[in-house]
């Protein structure tokens, strides 16, 4: 059985596929300070994740000292995107959770306050990297489920939103 492909889009431009078997051709090696090494087909790459907004699948990199924005798509959300159903305008969201592990180092919005899509709503910290975690969607914020400095796991409800 054959796996679809990842389309990733590079700079709005340059747009190619992975095949998830092509993806163990890829040799990281993680240097502990929130960079990683990357060999490829003999060539040698350096990469550092910048920015990530893991709702919308768009990346920010710094690959050996070029930044580049990524966008990195399934079938599932091309086929979405085929169908019109991504072009509603704002969409509501009812919680916000952990998108990997980590440490809560602060929280921007409160109980009350509105948020739109891509609205900053706390920062995670893991493998040694800042993450700012946006809003997917427009809402209020209903409660906080977490306090800055705090441990949090992969799937925890961080927001409730209304």
């Amino acid at each position: 059985m054959t796996s679809d492909p990842f389309k990733i889009t590079v700079d709005d431009k340059q747009v190619f596929e992975i095949h998830p078997d092509e993806a163990h051709d890829l040799d990281l090696i993680p240097d502990g300070d929130g960079r990683w090494h990357i060999l490829h087909k003999g060539k040698s790459f350096e990469a550092e994740l910048l920015e990530a907004d893991y709702a919308a699948h768009h990346y920010v990199l710094r690959v050996n000292g070029i930044r580049c924005s990524l966008h990195i798509s399934d079938r599932y959300e091309r086929l979405v995107q085929q169908l019109g159903l991504h072009a509603g305008g704002s969409q509501k969201m009812n919680a916000v959770k952990a998108p990997m592990p980590g440490l809560v180092l602060d929280i921007l919005v409160k109980p009350g306050q509105q948020i739109q899509k891509g609205d900053p709503l706390l920062i995670l910290e893991a493998m040694k990297m800042e993450n700012v975690i946006k809003a997917g969607g427009e809402g209020t914020v209903k409660s906080v489920q977490v306090q800055k400095s705090a441990a949090v796991d992969k799937g925890q409800l961080l927001l409730e939103i209304e």
